[in-house]
This record gives C-alpha cells, structure tokens and sequence, in this order.
C-alpha cells in the first residue's frame, strides 16, 4: 500500500518525531564542560541553557492551542522539524560568529520551539490514527524517546572518542540531518480527518473542567517523577561510584533510558491485559520505592539499582496520562493535549530544580536531595486515583 494511504507510515513518521525531541533535549547537555571551556561560560550561565530550552517549550505549549488547528497538523508538524533542524545546524556556526553565549542561545530558541510543536502534534496525532489499542500505541510512541536518548547519548560518546570532543561542530550537523529527513517523511504520510476538523474544547471551557485539573496534577508528577532522577542520575553514578564521566553516563542515563523505554515497550506488548489505571498506581508506588533506596540505601550500587529501577517505574507514566485524559475526556482535542503537554514540561523543570535545592541545601548530599523527589510519585498515585473516582466528560 501506497505511503499516501497507509497509516503504519504516519506511526513511523510519529517515533522520529519522539526521536528528534531526544536529540533536542539530550544533546547540548553534552557539550555543557566544552562550552565551559571553549567559550569561559559559568556554570550559572550554562544552567541558564536548560531553563531556556524548556522554558521555550512551554511557551510554545501554551500558544500551540490557539494556531494549530487553524495552520493544520501537517504544517505545523513539518515546520516543526524544521526548526529543529535548522537550530542544531545554527550551533554549529552561531557561536563562531557572534557572542557565543547569544549564539547558542538562538540556537536552543529555534530547536526549542520545533521540540514544543512536536510535543503538542505527535501524540495526539497517534491517538486519533486507526488502533485496536490506544494505550499500547501511545506507550511504543513515547518509548522511542528513550531509546533517541540512548542514542545519543552512545553514538556522540562513540564519536568523540574516535573523532574528539573538539569536532562537536560536525556532529551537530550530523544530528540535524535525521529532523530534516523526518520532516520530508512526514509531507507524505496520511493524517486522520479528526485532526484537520477539529471540534474539541476551547481553553475556556478546559480551565472549567475539574478532571482537568487532576490530570495536570498527574501529568506534572509524571515529568518531575522522570526528570528529577534522570538529571541527576549521571552525578549521582559518578558521585556515588567514583566512577569516569564516561561510565557514569553509561550507567546513570543510559541505563535508566533503557529501562524506561523496556518499560514503554513492555506495556505496549501487554496493555490488553491490565487496567491503565492500576498499572499507573503500580507504577507511581514502585517509584516512591525506588526513591526510597537510591537515596538511603549505604550500598553504592544499590543506589545505583534504585536509580535504574526508577526508569523502568516512570515508563507509562506520561504516555499513560495522555491516554487516560483522552479515554475520559473524548472532546478535549488540541487544548487538553497542549496543556498536558505544559504541564508535563512544567513538571520536568519542577522535578530537578527540587531535587538540586534540596543537594544545595543539605551542603551538596546527594542522598537527601533525591529524597524530596519522592512526593511525586506519592501525589500521581493521588491524581491516578482521584480520575478513576470521576466521571468522564462528554
């Protein structure tokens, strides 16, 4: 069957787009100690970066209601990757030839605001393709997150060791390539008629939604639960272990990658056979476990255990929201998904900023920082709990 007509290539075209959102968010972050060292940025200015990056995102999460249905899915998803495209291949030469600071800067805001609109598109754009099951859908879509962070993660330490960190220009380029190929991919792939007629809620009458509400709750304990751990698991490897940067990265964030996209994967195969709502409470209660032993356990790779289970625990957490919000309220359309998507970004930049203050706090205890991360899974079982007890809207 033709690419025109077949929506297996709009689920294909759908994973890249969770891909490139890896590229964005986990690549500068390697480059964080050459920048420090190439252009004598502080660290106060280098942490500025990721505030920018997701605070970019969420801007463009919040307005994205108000213009996609009107420019269209399609549009909008292909100047999506453009931007992500074209803002990795402006870092590479930005810098050279302005403030490096202001040039890197432009640069996140371009690939920023092409991340945000893949974050609002993507996932309802799967929701709506033809599937027997939506939540197995959406949990493979977002496991391909994981997995473009594993990527790279291996494939850039892979190439600086053969290549040197000092040629991070070309691979800049190398990465902006796969947003450019997916973009075209996604000029001719179908997409579902709901999308380009779309008759869902307005924002105004989202915000008087109480089950709104609820699922913001669970949706911002979903990134902070992941992101609290993720951000720190590499310092916490290399901390706890006294091990080389290298191989704090293979065992913090790659690991914990791993784990998290195994668990995606795995619900994905299963979803049939359990409810989304238990496996969520399951999900919520093993990562306040999971917290638990990273941060009390006196056994360094015990720690590093509990670190790697946490990926595994948030795996359906935030593919697991947007699925629940849609089951419950049908009609929530491009609105409820761009809020969700707000929310979750809020709770990304939440979950870390908890979790330093609380490092900086206890005079740089690793231990007692991660352990304030541990009310956000404690308050998703809530949130989980709360939806199952209320009605559906119409």
């Amino acid at each position: 069957m033709a690419i025109r007509n077949n929506f297996k290539h709009t689920f294909y075209a759908s994973y890249g787009g969770y891909f490139v959102q890896a590229i964005i968010n986990n690549f500068l972050p390697l480059l964080f100690l050459t920048f420090q060292r190439d252009f004598s940025l502080p660290y106060d200015k280098i942490s500025l970066l990721i505030v920018i990056n997701f605070g970019f995102q969420l801007v463009v999460d919040y307005f994205s209601a108000y213009f996609i249905d009107r420019i269209g899915y399609r549009r909008c998803t292909i100047i999506a990757h453009v931007l992500a495209s074209a803002g990795l291949m402006s870092l590479s030469v930005l810098p050279y030839i302005m403030s490096p600071y202001i040039g890197i800067i432009i640069s996140i805001i371009i690939y920023a605001t092409g991340s945000g609109l893949i974050e609002v598109i993507v996932s309802p754009l799967v929701e709506a393709c033809p599937s027997e099951r939506k939540e197995a859908a959406m949990s493979l879509l977002h496991s391909f997150y994981c997995w473009g962070h594993m990527c790279v993660v291996l494939l850039s330490t892979l190439f600086f060791t053969v290549f040197s960190v000092n040629n991070w220009r070309i691979l800049a380029v190398l990465w902006a390539i796969i947003p450019m190929l997916n973009g075209i991919y996604f000029c001719f792939v179908p997409f579902p008629d709901i999308l380009d007629e779309s008759k869902g809620m307005s924002m105004k009458e989202l915000f008087k939604t109480k089950l709104f509400y609820v699922f913001a709750l669970v949706m911002l304990c979903s990134g902070a639960s992941e992101q609290a751990m993720s951000q720190w698991a590499s310092a916490f490897a290399e901390s706890g272990l006294q091990v080389s940067k290298t191989m704090g990265d293979l065992l913090g964030p790659c690991m914990f990658a791993f784990l998290m996209g195994s668990a995606r994967l795995l619900y994905s195969k299963i979803s049939e056979r359990f409810s989304l709502s238990a496996v969520m409470v399951a999900s919520g209660a093993l990562c306040a476990v999971s917290y638990l032993v990273a941060s009390l356990s006196p056994f360094p790779i015990v720690s590093l255990i509990g670190c790697a289970v946490c990926g595994f625990s948030v795996g359906v957490m935030w593919p697991g929201t947007f699925s629940l919000a849609a089951l419950k309220m049908p009609k929530g359309g491009t609105a409820l998904f761009a809020m969700l998507a707000l929310f979750g970004d809020s709770g990304c930049s939440l979950g870390p900023a908890v979790v330093g203050g609380g490092i900086t706090l206890f005079d740089g205890d690793f231990s007692k920082g991660l352990l304030l991360a541990l009310m956000f899974p404690i308050l998703l079982v809530v949130g989980v709990v709360l939806q199952r007890k209320s009605k559906a809207t119409d």
